[in-house]
């Protein structure tokens, strides 16, 4: 569909008059031109400006204002731009400062003072080549983190996944001994890295069911001492090793909670051959009050669309490890109004990313179907 007509559809679709389309039309070319017509996963022919009008068709004709009145004043779309910033800046703001005060640490001297003492940013030197970065999903970046640090990391400390084998673990070791030039170095440092923690579930969460810790943490737990029961006495990771976990982005909330539910985990993870400190980051954490059921009374309306138009087939095992039913909310009930360029997190309000054919559902429920904004790729089907 050409845009323009698009335009003249939402028009129709939204009644304005000339003045307020006039308005409307100058914001939505230009934020579909800066940010939302990048977003990956539209199909084939389609852009915002037609998704938007489809998308507002679902409600009925006074809701309709209300939905795009949540885009126009409550959306944050993060594109690529923002992303590649967020990745450049991992190691000159997050990773540079552990060695730091790492190596301060270990010498018994104030930060203030490691840049001026060669000794000390000799060893910084070799504890940046001890350290390892994997990446948890593809939204680790590793390639930009790599591009973005030619000359400072080397691509045998980079690596795209967590589960690797045996032989992978033994060419990362063999490497880094060749690099320093010392038959007996280790690891002292592991940073596993991803886009984007809403919860925090899918990191590390206790299974009530099976009774134990589930999550990526512990398939890399489970990876790393297969390969250290398969290794020689000589050993990949420093006694006293530290365990650094890295988002991009994270909620508010999702900050708190893993912390918390780590220590809760400890025990269970503890063990020969495991970290002996857990640090999380994030390159930035979205705001406190941006869930839309926050602060009482602002989105009410909003939320109201969220139930009316929702289909319960959302609902699946592995939305269930959220502790929410409803998804209308988003997994976890998380209530975000956020999109990724390159897909949008199920934490996000459902009636932005979901799309159902609606129908008879268990309970004789005649579910409505659902069309969305910024269409979702799921991961789990």
């Amino acid at each position: 569909m050409n845009q323009e007509l698009g335009l003249r559809i939402l028009s129709g679709i939204l009644q304005w008059n000339d003045e307020q389309a006039r308005r409307e039309f100058e914001w939505l070319r230009l934020m579909a031109r800066l940010k939302y017509d990048g977003y990956r996963d539209f199909q084939a022919g389609m852009r915002f400006v037609e998704s938007l009008a489809t998308w507002l068709q679902q409600f009925e004709r006074a809701e309709r204002q209300v939905a795009y009145r949540f885009l126009r004043t409550t959306l944050l779309y993060i594109g690529p731009a923002e992303i590649q910033r967020l990745v450049e800046q991992f190691y000159p703001r997050v990773v540079r400062d552990r060695l730091v005060r790492t190596v301060a640490a270990q010498q018994g001297i104030p930060l203030y003072r490691v840049l001026a003492s060669p000794l000390a940013t000799a060893a910084i030197e070799r504890l940046r080549r001890q350290t390892l970065f994997m990446g948890l999903s593809d939204g680790a970046r590793i390639d930009i983190v790599r591009h973005s640090n030619v000359g400072i990391l080397t691509n045998e400390q980079l690596v795209v996944a967590t589960q690797v084998d045996k032989d992978k673990w033994q060419d990362l070791r063999d490497s880094l001994r060749g690099d320093l030039k010392d038959k007996t170095a280790r690891f002292s440092i592991v940073y596993l890295i991803d886009d984007f923690m809403g919860t925090g579930t899918s990191l590390l969460r206790y299974d009530e069911s099976k009774t134990k810790w589930k999550g990526k943490l512990i398939k890399f737990k489970d990876s790393l001492a297969n390969a250290l029961e398969t290794l020689d006495e000589s050993g990949l990771l420093e006694p006293g090793w530290q365990l650094c976990v890295h988002h991009y982005i994270g909620t508010k909330a999702a900050c708190d909670a893993v912390e918390a539910r780590e220590r809760e985990a400890r025990a269970a993870l503890a063990g020969e051959g495991w970290a002996q400190a857990t640090h999380f980051s994030f390159g930035t954490t979205l705001p406190e009050d941006l869930p839309v059921d926050k602060v009482p009374g602002r989105h009410d309306d909003f939320i109201a669309l969220t139930r009316k138009y929702y289909d319960p087939v959302l609902r699946t095992s592995h939305t269930d490890v959220g502790g929410v039913e409803h998804l209308g909310l988003g997994y976890g009930g998380c209530a975000l109004p956020l999109v990724l360029d390159h897909n949008t997190p199920n934490n996000s309000v459902a009636l932005l990313w979901a799309e159902t054919e609606g129908g008879a559902r268990d309970g004789g429920v005649q579910a409505a179907a659902m069309r969305p904004l910024f269409r979702r790729r799921q991961r789990h089907a």
